[in-house]
């Protein structure tokens, strides 16, 4: 398994143990955020990190996150969803169905990144509160962007990028919970 001391988590950890779990909360907030810019790329990192032992699930209802077949399943739908956002018959973020995915995968990683924790229920909420900012933040950036460039393209895959990048920055800084 990958040591996050070589992947630059050593901050958060660091700030976490003079804060709390306020860090936590923010985390499953910002995973929130990244699943309303790309609803599939927030389990996919999630997964990631369980597999890779950033992110101790085991024993909990969320311990499915850890799995092979939750990493793969997770990956190729993000992959996917990145490709169908570029074709010009997807649908808005903020249609129901869109936007009711986001939710779901925000609460899910939300939920995800407390339970190590003993907060679930908070990072759930704070992930649906991420979940709507990042639909309606991360709509309105875009299209920002792409007036500014005069084409929807090169938005989308700078919005993609800070989905993933973020994504790998939030559960790279998952602070390790201490025992007592």
């Amino acid at each position: 398994m990958l040591d996050r001391e070589q992947s630059g988590g050593g901050l958060a950890r660091a700030v976490a143990a003079s804060k709390g779990d306020f860090v936590v909360y923010v985390l499953a907030l910002l995973i929130g955020v990244v699943a309303g810019l790309r609803a599939m790329t927030a389990p996919a990192a999630v997964a990631w990190a369980a597999y890779l032992g950033w992110l101790d699930l085991s024993g909990s209802w969320l311990a499915f996150m850890g799995t092979v077949w939750a990493v793969g399943i997770f990956t190729i739908l993000a992959v996917v969803e990145l490709v169908t956002d570029q074709l010009p018959s997807t649908p808005s973020r903020k249609v129901p169905q869109q936007f009711g995915a986001r939710l779901i995968m925000g609460a899910l990683t939300g939920a995800a990144i407390g339970t190590p924790f003993g907060g679930w229920i908070a990072g759930l909420i704070a992930g649906v509160i991420g979940a709507v900012i990042g639909t309606y933040g991360g709509a309105a950036a875009r299209a920002a962007l792409a007036k500014s460039f005069g084409k929807d393209l090169p938005a989308a895959l700078i919005e993609d990028a800070v989905a993933i990048i973020g994504a790998y920055l939030i559960v790279s800084s998952l602070p390790v919970p201490v025992v007592p």
